[in-house]
């Protein structure tokens, strides 16, 4: 399946990258990125007492090969609040500077076992958001996928102008997008990439890529 995914994104204005973690000791950044892909996100930190062990090598090595690459901060909302979190994220790796090939940081949410109620989902969100841009000046993507959307924040739309979208979504097509985005910026369309992790598509041309990393 992915190998007719990637055929036909060749057609389209879009740009091929993945997403790791520690989960992949091992990655040839440099046969990647000859293979054509162009940007990696790489997890580097959770709730608050979580350095993902491989985020340095992980991210030294995709400099070194020339991508575009972020950190990302697996999202832990019942454990402590959003601005917590994000300044966390922030002080392991999770930061941005306008240097071209550095992207917002990710927060992934797809931690269904917060026992928060969808308005107090959102607003941890929105303090995470708050955080994170009063510090970069940038807004974080978020990744999540349609059924944890609509179970934990209600399908809130608050994010939708502000916040690029990472959309978790296994199938031939992104499909439906939920709350409230027009389009999902990255589409995450398996977990099974040639080269470790989770396969993604960059919604739009490589120098698009670029301002969404350069911020202008």
């Amino acid at each position: 399946m992915e190998s007719a995914i990637l055929a036909s994104l060749r057609d389209r204005d879009t740009v091929p990258g993945f997403d790791i973690s520690h989960y992949q000791s091992t990655v040839d950044f440099t046969r990647a990125h000859s293979a054509g892909l162009r940007f990696v996100i790489i997890k580097a930190t959770e709730s608050t007492n979580y350095v993902d062990p491989k985020f340095s090598e992980h991210y030294t090595g995709a400099t070194k090969a020339g991508f575009i690459r972020g950190g990302y901060h697996f999202a832990r909302p019942g454990s402590s609040s959003g601005a917590a979190q994000a300044n966390y994220f922030l002080r392991h790796g999770g930061g941005w500077s306008a240097d071209g090939i550095t992207l917002p940081g990710m927060l992934d949410l797809e931690d269904d076992r917060s026992g928060l109620s969808t308005s107090a989902m959102v607003a941890w969100i929105q303090d995470f958001v708050n955080t994170y841009h009063a510090a970069t000046t940038r807004y974080p993507i978020l990744y999540t996928n349609r059924g944890w959307w609509q179970t934990c924040t209600g399908g809130s739309s608050a994010f939708a102008s502000t916040c690029p979208l990472h959309l978790a979504s296994w199938n031939s097509a992104p499909g439906a997008i939920p709350g409230g985005w027009g389009y999902q910026t990255i589409w995450q369309y398996n977990d099974s990439c040639e080269w470790g992790g989770d396969s993604d598509a960059f919604n739009g041309s490589l120098g698009r890529l670029k301002v969404l990393a350069k911020g202008s």
